[in-house]
């Protein structure tokens, strides 16, 4: 008999660190996705302030056709991304078309000096900043739930369970997108 209750009792210790541990990795599961989520609101607020930016833009320069273009042509492709890696490489390009248009805008004084086109500015910098730090936050629940279903024993409940790595969020060719945009202006 006390064999029998000592099986019991190791059998529902493991059973408890398996349930444990399943619902740990679902909530790490339910925190990544809420925190894509968030990712996907401020992209959408980005893409909501693009069109305004480059009107802007293209009141003051009229002869500055192609990085405008380029700007509403990364825009379109960046709304179309699919998956986490995907999205992360069509933003970057948005954001390097962006950065070209804001140089492209220094050229011009008087739309430097224009509170319509500087409150754009500002708003874009915010949202760029809310962007970076919900790209943050997101990286870090999805290191975590990849390191709670590659560590052992916790893996083997991961995989009984058919838990999947996450992409993380990230620069898809830093050392290119570190550079500074290249912009010639038309005198």
């Amino acid at each position: 008999m006390p064999i029998l209750i000592s099986i019991l009792c190791i059998l529902a210790v493991l059973a408890g660190w398996v349930i444990s541990v399943y619902n740990a990795t679902v909530q790490l599961r339910i925190r990544g996705d809420n925190a894509w989520s968030d990712i996907d609101v401020q992209l959408k607020r980005r893409y909501d302030l693009v069109p305004n930016i480059v009107a802007a833009v293209e009141g003051y320069s009229r002869h500055e056709r192609t990085t405008l273009q380029a700007v509403i042509e990364a825009r379109a492709s960046a709304m179309g991304g699919a998956g986490v890696a995907d999205k992360g490489q069509k933003e970057n390009i948005l954001a390097s078309t962006l950065r070209s248009l804001f140089v492209v805008a220094e050229q011009y004084p008087e739309l430097k000096a224009s509170e319509s086109f500087l409150r754009l500015q500002t708003n874009l910098i915010e949202l760029e900043e809310t962007i970076q730090s919900a790209r943050r936050y997101y990286n870090a629940v999805v290191r975590d739930f990849n390191t709670l279903i590659q560590i052992f024993p916790a893996s083997i409940i991961a995989g009984a369970f058919n838990f999947k790595l996450k992409e993380f969020f990230q620069l898809s060719a830093p050392d290119t997108e570190r550079q500074a945009p290249q912009v010639k202006v038309n005198a």
